[in-house]
């Protein structure tokens, strides 16, 4: 289930730290951990898609525009799931007209269980919700044929009880994706900062850049084992082709100086809520220098910390 939501945009995503619910009585007599909830509610356009997706990436099970009813048998499913679902996050929003009616039902449901949970509200002010509704040019999910302050108005008022019952209520008007992923951050990521995962992909410059590529390096000032009649027939996965790469001039170096630099980007990029980077590393058809180097960028990164997966996109095209 998903919904569209405008929020503040983002100039530019699973290491699940598990958290033990309380236990409860099965149905067939065994002990299961509830898992813990957060609701994710607010105003449209106050960020409520960017807050799940934090959550998302900090390794909770997450899902968007779930009608309230359906809350109740999901942490149930999450109980007798032994462990795999420790944590679960729901966005609910008022675009179904029995939003509170429901909602409240399924609140007394979950304390009825035990479940422990936490209600986030987001909100912004009018003028940043107009302005966030224009720059996307689409209508308030409550204006019907009046204007977007209408929508929002209409919104605000079935929203009112709900806010006031809310654990943590996070005001968006003047934050931008980041702080409002740093807020979440330091309310739930305890003291373990974000991890962030690497994609490293070799590919062949001759079959086109990788499109969701964001870092691209180029191999292809090292010598190329094509030449090499001995060597052709093999990739880099191969230990004497990777063996000729790591031999020619600059090869250990440029590894050695690209691992110094994604030091500094990957620090970067935790402090900016951004958790996945895709690596590109190309040479001419994407099979021997490439794939060499990818490999031995992913131990490296492995040995720093970073949790780290190799694909070789065009290996074998040739």
């Amino acid at each position: 289930m998903s919904s569209t939501e405008h929020e503040p945009r983002e100039t530019e995503r699973d290491g699940a730290q598990v958290s033990t619910g309380m236990m409860r009585e099965s149905g067939q007599g065994e002990s299961a951990a509830i898992p813990e909830l957060v609701i994710i509610s607010g105003m449209s356009g106050a960020g409520r898609s960017t807050a799940a997706k934090c959550l998302e990436d900090l390794g909770w099970f997450v899902v968007d525009n779930i009608p309230p009813e359906l809350i109740p048998p999901m942490v149930d499913l999450g109980a007798r799931s032994q462990g795999n679902v420790a944590r679960i996050a729901v966005v609910v929003d008022v675009r179904g007209r029995r939003f509170f009616a429901n909602l409240k039902e399924s609140l007394a449901a979950l304390d009825a269980q035990n479940v422990k949970r936490r209600i986030v509200f987001l909100e912004s002010s009018d003028e940043a919700l107009v302005r966030r509704f224009e720059s996307v040019r689409r209508p308030h999910p409550l204006q019907g044929d009046g204007r977007i302050v209408d929508g929002i108005a209409a919104e605000r008022d079935l929203l009112r009880e709900l806010r006031g019952d809310a654990d943590l209520v996070i005001d968006t008007s003047s934050l931008n994706v980041h702080e409002l992923r740093a807020k979440m951050d330091a309310q739930f990521a305890g003291e373990e900062v974000p991890e962030l995962r690497a994609t490293v992909m070799s590919f062949g410059f001759k079959y086109g850049l990788p499109v969701d590529a964001d870092l691209v390096v180029d191999c292809r000032f090292i010598p190329n084992p094509h030449w090499v009649p001995e060597l052709r027939p093999f990739t880099g996965l191969n230990e004497e082709v990777a063996g000729y790469v790591f031999s020619q001039p600059g090869s250990k170096e440029f590894l050695d100086g690209y691992v110094e630099l994604l030091r500094i980007v990957a620090e970067g990029y935790r402090r900016e809520g951004k958790r996945y980077v895709t690596i590109a590393v190309g040479c001419t058809g994407g099979k021997h220098r490439s794939v060499a180097m990818s490999e031995k960028l992913a131990r490296r990164l492995v040995s720093e910390g970073v949790e780290t997966v190799v694909v070789h996109r065009d290996m074998g095209r040739e």
